[in-house]
């Protein structure tokens, strides 16, 4: 059996794993040990799953994933979140689509303290979803709203996931970090364009709050509108001394976690339960991103010794004479069909082998590359009949909200994403122009 058949074999056999419902870890870790296995013997087998612990281990910015999330965990555990919310609430409100253009702020903000989608959706679902509902607000449009909203916490700095693209592309974090604010503020404020024309045009989907509702004293008023500005300070406390180089990434994320621990504190949030429940939620995460990662390394060096990137390579360039901007859409149309059934962590690591050389190899930038795959999987999130971010907003949500409704209430929001990785493909200043500004490429 040539190589490149093998090569297919084990990627064949992986998506039919991951199919009957195995772990995503379980199924990438379980084709490559049995390939290295089957291909150079015992010894060969047994070396490369231990390598490959080796090189997590000494992993230094593998430290960031826990420190992140910590972060993120604290500060939406704590109920920070809520004060955020109120803050939109009271000024926003009096506007046609206020509270929904509010909660896509909302979501920004949660982005820039997180760095996790999921994080976003559960704080949305749980403290605005309701909240619109009481007043009066479109269930479809609601919807839409969260979702959409929710997928910014995979490209608005500090990204959990373009940390783990930073690393197995091995390119820059900062800036990765960098060329995503740009992308995903474009991205808000698309989204908040259409809550608004939307609105204006259908004043019944998104009810202005009357001034009775909004009332209260003005010194209130400007307290709630501080507490917007605390994860802006946790963002910079962070980013500013990393940007300088005056810290390291590790040392920027654990910047990042005591500011939010001392934040939760000061506010008077911080207590034993949210310490704790903080500390599990981010132990199962880290957990969880550490063998993906591990099955991932064992998965790519096994494709690296049989040389795919080359076959594949060869396959598009040279039989099919597909030209560079050709294959780039073929890989991105294979990320929306993959995030039907995986999250955006196992997307990246089941395809990282083959794509990034690949993407290197055909003349591409990565660091443009990383957030163009990001874009992407926001909308494979939310791309029916089995989007991801589908199912989590349906598993939150109260019973009068249907799946056909969470269906019908994303096909908008999709369509103005889509305008947006359009935009991003067609003008990769876009992307680069803030790591250029700032590192000077």
């Amino acid at each position: 059996m040539s190589y490149e058949a093998i090569a297919l074999l084990m990627f064949v056999s992986m998506m039919a794993l991951l199919f009957t419902g195995q772990r995503v870890f379980g199924a990438i870790g379980f084709v490559a040990v049995i390939a290295a296995l089957a291909l150079w013997g015992d010894r060969g087998g047994f070396d490369l799953a231990f390598a490959q612990a080796i090189k997590v281990m000494r992993w230094y910015p593998l430290l960031t994933v826990p420190m992140f999330v910590f972060m993120g965990y604290v500060l939406s555990e704590s109920g920070i979140a809520d004060d955020l919310y109120r803050m939109f609430h009271v000024w926003m409100g009096g506007i046609h689509g206020g509270l929904a253009i509010g909660t896509i702020g909302l979501m920004v903000l949660i982005s820039a303290m997180n760095g996790l989608s999921v994080a976003g959706m559960a704080i949305g679902a749980t403290i605005a979803l309701p909240e619109l509902l009481r007043r009066g607000y479109d269930k479809r449009m609601v919807t839409g709203v969260i979702q959409a909203g929710s997928s910014l916490g995979i490209l608005v700095p500090p990204s959990v996931v373009l940390v783990l693209y930073a690393m197995i592309a091995r390119q820059p974090v900062g800036q990765l970090w960098l060329a995503g604010i740009v992308p995903g503020l474009m991205m808000a404020t698309l989204f908040i364009v259409y809550i608004w024309i939307r609105c204006r045009i259908e004043p019944a989907l998104g009810p202005a709050l009357g001034a009775h509702e909004r009332a209260m004293p003005k010194a209130e008023k400007y307290r709630l509108l501080l507490s917007g500005l605390l994860p802006l300070f946790i963002f910079f406390s962070m980013m500013i001394p990393f940007v300088n180089g005056w810290t390291s990434l590790v040392e920027s994320s654990a910047i990042g976690a005591l500011a939010a621990l001392a934040a939760a504190t000061f506010k008077g949030r911080m207590n034993r339960r949210v310490f704790e429940s903080s500390v599990r939620k981010t132990l199962g995460i880290t957990c969880m991103f550490l063998w993906i990662i591990l099955a991932a390394l064992a998965f790519g060096a096994v494709f690296d010794g049989l040389g795919a990137v080359k076959a594949i390579e060869g396959l598009f360039t040279e039989r099919l004479g597909l030209s560079p901007f050709m294959i780039l859409i073929l890989m991105q149309l294979s990320f929306i069909a993959m995030g039907t059934f995986l999250d955006d962590t196992a997307m990246l690591v089941i395809v990282a082998p083959l794509y990034i050389p690949l993407v290197g190899a055909l003349g591409f930038d990565l660091i443009w590359y990383g957030v163009l795959y990001t874009i992407t999987t926001q909308i494979a999130y939310m791309t029916p009949p089995f989007g991801y971010n589908l199912f989590l907003m349906r598993a939150m949500s109260p019973p009068e909200i249907g799946i056909a409704d969470i269906y019908r209430s994303i096909i908008p929001f999709v369509v103005v994403m889509i305008f947006g990785l359009t935009l991003v493909m067609a003008f990769p200043e876009i992307v680069l122009w803030l790591p250029e500004s700032i590192y000077g490429k």
